[in-house]
C-alpha cells in the first residue's frame, strides 16, 4: 500500500488550537518516566508501550512529538474498533510505527488484538495512550489479556506546583491570552495537583475573557478559578497538596511570600 494511502481512512487528524510542537512541551518530574520510555523507541519490550495519564496530563502532546519523530500512523481507539481485521493487518509493516490514542476505548478489544498481532508479525512498533493501565482494560479475550500484561507501561504522575504553573502558562500562550506573571503564579498556587483542573481553568479563562471582551483581570480569574474547581470536583482547599487555599484577597498582599490575584 503506498505511504500516502496507508491508513487514509483511519488516520487521526491533529487539528487543534493547542500546540503539539516538541518545543512547546512542558517537561517536569511528573512526565520524566514517560519521556525516558519514548526516547528508548524502538527498543521497547515486545515493541509495544502504553502511555498512561489523566486528561490534560500531556500524553497526547508527548504522543504527537513521538509521532512526528517516528513518522507513525496515528489512529483513534474508535477508528480501530470500527476497522476490519483485514484493514488492520494491511496497516502493519516492519519499518512502521503506529500510535493508538485512547486505546482503552476499543470495546472488548477484538480489533485491538488484530492490530497488535499484525504489528507483532510485521515487526512494527505500537504506542497506545490511555487513562488507565492495560491491566484494567476490559476484555474477555485471553490473547489480548496476555499481550496487555506483557506491555511496558509509562505513567505520567501528578504534577508539582512548578509544572502546574508552567502548563498553565503554555495553555494561556496557546490561546493567545496575556496573563501577568503575578496573576498566573497566584492561580497556580490555588489549583489542586490535577491536570484536569489546569485545563478547566485555561478553558474557563478563555471563555470568560472572550465573553467579557477584555483582558484577563483578577475578577475574571477568580470567577474562572471557582468554575474550574467546581467542574473538576474540587472545593477550595480540598486538596492538601495545594499551596494556598485562602480566599482571594481584594486588597494589598499582606504576605509577600504568596502572590495574590490583583
Amino acid at each position: 500500500m503506498p505511504p500516502a494511502d496507508r491508513g487514509a481512512q483511519l488516520a487521526l487528524p491533529f487539528c487543534s488550537a493547542l500546540s503539539y510542537a516538541a518545543a512547546d512541551f512542558v517537561p517536569g518530574a511528573a512526565n520524566a518516566e514517560a519521556r525516558a520510555w519514548l526516547d528508548r523507541w524502538p527498543n521497547w519490550p515486545g515493541r509495544r508501550l502504553a502511555l498512561i495519564g489523566p486528561p490534560g496530563s500531556g500524553k497526547s502532546h508527548l504522543a504527537a512529538v513521538w509521532r512526528e519523530r517516528t513518522g507513525a500512523l496515528a489512529l483513534t481507539g474508535a477508528a480501530v474498533a470500527a476497522a476490519s481485521a483485514r484493514s488492520l493487518f494491511d496497516l502493519a509493516d516492519p519499518s512502521g510505527a503506529i500510535l493508538v490514542e485512547d486505546a482503552d476505548a476499543v470495546p472488548q478489544g477484538r480489533a485491538l488484538v488484530h492490530l497488535l498481532n499484525a504489528a507483532s508479525e510485521a515487526g512494527g512498533t505500537v504506542l497506545m495512550t490511555a487513562r488507565t493501565p492495560p491491566s484494567r482494560w476490559r476484555t474477555g479475550l485471553a490473547d489480548l489479556r496476555s499481550r496487555l500484561a506483557a506491555t511496558a507501561t509509562a505513567t505520567i504522575a501528578s504534577p508539582d506546583e512548578a509544572l502546574i504553573e508552567a502548563v498553565l502558562a503554555k495553555l494561556m500562550a496557546d490561546r493567545q491570552l496575556v496573563v501577568p506573571p503575578r496573576l498566573l503564579a497566584a492561580l497556580a498556587v490555588r489549583l489542586p495537583r490535577d491536570f484536569a483542573a489546569v485545563q478547566a481553568l485555561a478553558e474557563a479563562l478563555d471563555a470568560a475573557s472572550l465573553a467579557a471582551g477584555r483582558r484577563v483581570t483578577r475578577e475574571l480569574a477568580a470567577a474562572a478559578l471557582a468554575h474550574a474547581l467546581a467542574v473538576t470536583g474540587h472545593a477550595p482547599g480540598a486538596d492538601p497538596a495545594a499551596a494556598d487555599d485562602t480566599p482571594l484577597p481584594p486588597g494589598p498582599d499582606p504576605s509577600p511570600g504568596k502572590p495574590h490575584l490583583r
